[in-house]
């Protein structure tokens, strides 16, 4: 890959509470939530980062953010051969990230010790597949002070993403946080002359242009814009200004992309996985996705009809049928089991370690005989015997005892004990 002539240093904003992906931020900082069964939210910007060899890392952290520390830590490691560094930074004694403007503005002189031309700004919780060098291209040729990278997507999804509207030279013109209404929408429609006229191959409604919230600053317009504006949010606030008073452009992209904002969302992004090549590509050798080695055996599978799924490493698979569904690390399921449409996050050990102060006093299994549908399953949890997770009474929303429906989807929490016989 060429070298660029500018340093880059990229920050991951990593500090929210994920209320809306709530419960399963129950026990996790949203980009620690296990995804595909292997990995972490946060490994997708880092792999990104490191296959655009942009080496030097920060990742704002503030919400639960000691399981995120721990797994950067086991995970990314550097020597004087291939250096870089991935540092996790979070508030100092009494302070409080009150968004993610404010969180780069707090950590800012700790960010300017980095010697980079350019800060790549990602967030800790989407997918997709970029080389990052490509934007930096991109603001170098344009002598963009500002660099939004913005994804052609249809008026259903416009309504929780920023919009632009740019010029012939991708210069953007004007920008709007999280439309309300039709009307706030209706001046940045693009027509289909936009499309053809630029060569893209895009959905026929794909009619705006949507902030990725993934952001290019040169070192002197981060610095100028943090003290200019006192806003604690780049989209609500930074970029307003951005567009007002500098040089800002967008970088079209037209790939996968998808941000883990609703448990439905990441309940998708996790089953696309068994489907099709649509989704996250995570069998590119060449940019591959990185995460914590486990050094487990492949999975072990006796008599069990699987359609479409995903079995990870260490598994032990004793199930009547595996349908569309993704199994994580060190899962175990016994004799006659059933489990469809679901995922299954799996186990960061086969049994708890002795040295806890409050030692969990059972293994992790899936019981004999139970059915399994539509649900997602924390780590670490036991599902006894001839159990029923099918939502019997077609719920939308339901909050029980470390079990929750949203949006149809049943969600059993981490460490959780579902006693034989449990109907939900």
């Amino acid at each position: 890959m060429p070298q660029n002539p500018f340093q880059v240093a990229t920050v991951i904003l990593a500090g929210g509470q994920g209320t809306r992906l709530y419960p399963l931020t129950l026990h996790h900082c949203k980009p620690a939530v296990s995804y595909g069964g292997r990995y972490k939210l946060i490994d997708v910007p880092i792999s990104n980062s490191l296959n655009s060899d942009f080496r030097q890392i920060f990742i704002l952290a503030q919400h639960l953010s000691g399981e995120l520390q721990h797994h950067i830590n086991q995970t990314y490691h550097f020597d004087s051969y291939h250096p870089g560094s991935v540092d996790v930074l979070t508030p100092q004694q009494d302070e409080v990230f009150l968004g993610s403007a404010d969180a780069v503005r707090k950590t800012l002189p700790t960010l300017l010790r980095s010697s980079a031309d350019y800060f790549l700004i990602l967030c800790g919780d989407q997918l997709y597949n970029i080389n990052f060098q490509k934007m930096v291209e991109f603001a170098c040729e344009h002598q963009a002070d500002v660099t939004i990278a913005a994804l052609p997507v249809s008026e259903k999804e416009a309504y929780r993403m920023g919009l632009l509207s740019i010029d012939p030279s991708k210069k953007i013109s004007a920008f709007h946080e999280k439309p309300a209404s039709r009307e706030e929408m209706k001046p940045f429609e693009l027509r289909e002359s936009f499309y053809t006229a630029k060569g893209l191959s895009v959905p026929s409604t794909a009619s705006f242009l949507g902030s990725m919230g993934i952001y290019i600053f040169t070192r002197d317009a981060l610095i100028r814009l943090l003290k200019e504006d006192p806003g604690e949010d780049f989209g609500k606030h930074i970029l307003h200004t951005a567009v007002q008073k500098k040089n800002a452009f967008a970088f079209v992209y037209t790939g996968y992309w998808e941000d883990i904002g609703t448990v439905h969302s990441y309940y998708e992004a996790n089953l696309v996985l068994t489907e099709s090549n649509t989704g996250l590509d995570t069998y590119d050798e060449r940019n591959p996705i990185y995460t914590r080695p486990t050094h487990l055996p492949g999975p072990k599978i006796r008599r069990t009809q699987v359609i479409h799924s995903i079995i990870c490493e260490g598994c032990i698979i004793e199930a009547e049928e595996i349908n569309h569904s993704i199994i994580g690390l060190r899962s175990h399921i016994k004799q006659g089991t059933i489990i469809r449409d679901s995922v299954l996050m799996g186990n960061h050990f086969y049994m708890p370690p002795l040295h806890q102060d409050k030692p969990l006093t059972y293994d992790f299994w899936i019981g004999e005989n139970c059915l399994i549908e539509k649900a997602i399953i924390d780590e670490h949890v036991r599902i006894g015997n001839n159990v029923r997770l099918i939502n019997q009474n077609k719920l939308s929303h339901y909050d029980g005892e470390g079990i929750f429906i949203r949006e149809g989807i049943i969600i059993v929490t981490a460490g959780v004990q579902l006693p034989d016989n449990f109907i939900l």
